[in-house]
Parts: structure tokens; C-alpha cells; sequence
């Protein structure tokens, strides 16, 4: 029997995120109201709390074998849409933009076990009942579904990489969507002129930069420019225009964002938007060695071992002491709208999620396994998941307390 102490773990996660917001104002209450609305978005927020209780509870977190890169922080959401940094022929055909769809999200990669990763995507597929209206019966059978996925695309030692199913069609709906948006609408969404010229628009998502950090943050962002004059980006493309300190997420909440536009091509419509972001030690650090990599290089690391198209202008920089993270914004940068989706899509949508995840962490093995999981093996994963989501509920409701 498990005794967990879901108010003790809440406490300690809450008090770590207040005190990593603290030097910007507002910050932690916003990270709370992004957690409020359904577990799956406190799991969402809180990964340091989830490796905390495998790490007091280690029989949740024996599984099968298999190492190699992980995203640390897999789940539901962390699947999306975007543009690669290279575009293939039959691509270059289409009308629109090139997208793909895959793991989005690598801030808390690290060289470990993959199971933590199949873990933690299937207790957030258990948490989302609420987000994909369903029960615990089907709930359970999306979870297995997942997980076989996984195994049936990591595990299959020495044989070619086995196709990914069918595209679901919520995933080439989306597709579809994003590759018809142009860098305009992006533009106009975040930015507006300002004396013929674009510049953010404050409010909401982006808030002043001090004049002190400014002047860092531009040297930060000239050495990561650097790097794309040498690849052959003209640096008259790369003239920054504005900057602005930049609100997103969910669980990187509290680290430095900062948002560069630069000139870009084409005129005042064809600017470009960047977004630095500070990388962080990961949560999986509780259980897992991070190496010797400096922070950002360890991300840029895992995307491209993990992702077959990684994004395009991926790069790294340091502001100061902080180890930036640097990629361009592009409009086709989306995710499902996990309440939206239809019941009859989501046995589907699970397994080409198990498939994209299981995909990953072959690319990025340093120890696949001989044999693949046993179905005890998989369905003990689906267990421990089950424990995890009744932790993570009861701390859910303990964090709607907090004040």
C-alpha cells in the first residue's frame, strides 16, 4: 500500500513555483490560474511534483528496459504542429507552408529511462477525462492503447523503424489548417504598427523588457545571430526591431522569455519572431543523470536525436549566467483542441501518439532493449499510471485551495 501525502507534495511545488516567479510580478498567481482548470492542466504545471513522488516511491518507478533520450515532460499537450527546419520536395509542391506534427516540447529532456516518459503520458491521458469527456473504462482503454503504440514503434530491436499508422484525422486537420496561415496573420496577432513600423503589443503575453536586460539580451541574441550569418542568413534579415519579455506556457512559467522581432524579409509584413527562453536544470534530474551538456545544447541535443524534422532556426546563446534556448515562431505552430475532439477519433489519436512517442525514443536510444515489453510489463506501467492520476487529482484539489 501506497501512503502519499498529496497537501505535502502541493505545498512543496507551489512553494518552488512561487519562489521562481518571484522576480516577475504577477507571474505565480498567472501559473495558478493555469493550473486551475482540470488536472490535466496541474499536471501539466507541476513535473518537479511528479518525479518528487517516484522518487519517494521508487516501485512506482521501475519499468521495463530501454534508454536513450526522453522529453522529461510528455504529455498530452506536448504534442503539436510546426514548421521543420528543412523542406522535402513532395512538401515543396503543396500550396501553404510545410508542417509537421510530433513531440513539441523538450525543455526537461534527459538521458533516461523511456518508460518515465510512457508513464507520464499515459497519467495524463488518464487525467483528461474531463478535456476529452469521456469515462474511466474508455480512459483505460485509450491508456493501453498508448502504450502498445509505443512499444510497437520503440521496441523491435534490430528491425527497420516500423511506419507510423495512419494520420489521424484531428492531426491532418490541423495540418491542414496551419499550413494555409501566413507569416502576416502571425505578425498581427502578436505585433502592430507603431509609427509605420511593428513592434509587440503589450498587454497579456508581452510586458516591457528593463532597458539593463535590453542591452544584454540583445548581445545574447547578436551571438545566437551569429551562427545563422555563418549559415547564410543575410544580417540585414536578422536587425532587431523590438523586444519584449514573453508570457507562455504553462510549467516553464517564472524563467526568463524573452521575444525578439527583427527586420526579416519582405518589408514591414515580413518581419520575423523569435523566442529565447531560459533552460532550466530538468525535473527528471531526481531520477535521472542530465550529463555533461550545458542546458540549451542538452534540448537542442534531444530534438534532434528524438525528431525526425526538427524546427527550423534552433539554436542556443548565453544572456549572462542563464542558458538560452533560441528558435524562430512560425505560424504553423499549433496543438489539438483536446475538447474538441470526437469520440471516434481518440482510440486512433492514441495510438499515432504512443507511435510518435515510441518513434522518439528509437531515434534517440542509447540502450534499446533486446526484446520488446511484455504485456505484464505494459500493463504494469498502466497501473502505476492509474496511482499517479489519483495522487495528482487529490493534489489538483488540494492546489485549488491554495491562496
Amino acid at each position: 500500500m501506497i501512503h502519499v501525502d498529496p497537501q505535502g507534495y502541493v505545498r512543496e511545488q507551489l512553494l518552488h513555483d512561487e519562489r521562481r516567479c518571484a522576480q516577475f510580478h504577477g507571474i505565480f498567481q498567472h501559473k495558478l490560474a493555469r493550473m486551475r482548470p482540470s488536472p490535466l492542466a496541474f499536471l501539466r504545471g507541476a513535473a518537479p511534483m511528479f518525479y518528487a513522488i517516484l522518487r519517494d516511491h521508487p516501485e512506482l518507478a521501475r519499468g521495463p528496459r530501454g534508454e536513450g533520450w526522453i522529453a522529461g515532460d510528455l504529455h498530452l499537450e506536448n504534442f503539436g504542429a510546426y514548421r521543420p527546419g528543412s523542406v522535402l520536395e513532395e512538401e515543396k509542391k503543396r500550396p501553404g507552408n510545410a508542417a509537421v506534427f510530433d513531440l513539441n516540447d523538450f525543455d526537461d529532456a534527459a538521458i533516461g529511462h523511456w518508460y518515465l516518459d510512457v508513464l507520464r503520458l499515459t497519467t495524463s491521458l488518464l487525467l483528461a477525462g474531463r478535456e476529452l469527456h469521456i469515462g474511466g473504462p474508455r480512459a483505460l482503454e485509450l491508456a493501453d492503447a498508448v502504450v502498445a503504440a509505443h512499444v510497437e514503434h520503440a521496441c523491435h530491436g534490430g528491425k527497420a523503424a516500423k511506419k507510423l499508422p495512419p494520420v489521424p484525422r484531428p492531426v491532418a486537420e490541423l495540418l491542414d489548417t496551419v499550413r494555409s496561415r501566413s507569416r502576416v496573420r502571425l505578425l498581427d496577432m502578436r505585433t502592430h504598427l507603431v509609427h509605420g513600423k511593428r513592434e509587440f503589443i503589450r498587454g497579456a503575453r508581452y510586458r516591457d523588457v528593463a532597458r539593463t536586460l535590453q542591452r544584454r539580451a540583445a548581445a545574447a541574441f547578436e551571438a545566437y545571430a551569429e551562427k545563422l550569418v555563418k549559415a547564410g542568413i543575410e544580417r540585414d534579415h536578422l536587425k532587431v526591431l523590438d523586444m519584449a519579455f514573453r508570457i507562455a506556457g504553462t510549467g516553464s512559467l517564472g524563467g526568463l522569455r524573452i521575444a525578439v522581432l527583427v527586420k526579416g524579409k519582405g518589408g514591414r509584413d515580413g518581419a520575423w519572431i523569435f523566442d529565447m527562453k531560459e533552460q532550466g536544470t530538468p525535473s527528471a534530474s531526481l531520477l535521472v543523470h542530465c550529463g555533461d551538456l550545458k542546458r540549451a545544447k542538452r534540448v537542442v541535443s534531444a530534438m534532434q536525436k528524438c525528431l525526425a524534422r526538427p524546427p527550423r532556426m534552433l539554436g542556443t546563446t548565453k544572456l549572462g549566467d542563464l542558458s538560452m534556448l533560441v528558435r524562430r515562431l512560425a505560424p504553423q505552430e499549433d496543438k489539438l483542441l483536446l475538447s474538441r475532439l470526437e469520440d471516434t477519433d481518440l482510440l486512433p489519436l492514441a495510438r499515432y501518439l504512443g507511435a510518435l512517442a515510441g518513434a522518439a525514443h528509437r531515434r534517440g536510444a542509447t540502450r534499446p532493449p533486446k526484446k520488446a515489453w511484455k504485456k505484464n510489463e505494459q500493463a504494469r506501467i498502466v497501473d502505476n499510471a492509474i496511482t499517479l492520476a489519483g495522487i495528482h487529482e487529490a493534489a489538483y484539489l488540494a492546489m485549488c485551495r491554495w491562496r
